[in-house]
């Protein structure tokens, strides 16, 4: 399966810019921003937890008590 090369990434460049125009792409540069920033912020507090699962100590029941 063949990359997106430059010219695909400047062809979609131009379309968002068309169909958004030039006064909400900042609008829209932010809030794509923000979804990014809160997924990684997502993947590594799911991330930290398993490690924090895999870390424990495993308590098995004391079958003599």
């Amino acid at each position: 399966m063949p990359s997106v090369g430059p010219w695909e990434i400047i062809a979609i460049l131009a379309i968002v810019l068309i169909i958004f125009g030039p006064g909400k792409l900042p609008e829209v540069g932010k809030s794509l921003g923000k979804t990014i920033r809160e997924f990684r912020k997502a993947t590594t507090e799911v991330k930290d937890n398993q490690e924090e699962v895999i870390k424990e100590p495993q308590t098995s029941p004391n079958p003599n008590k």
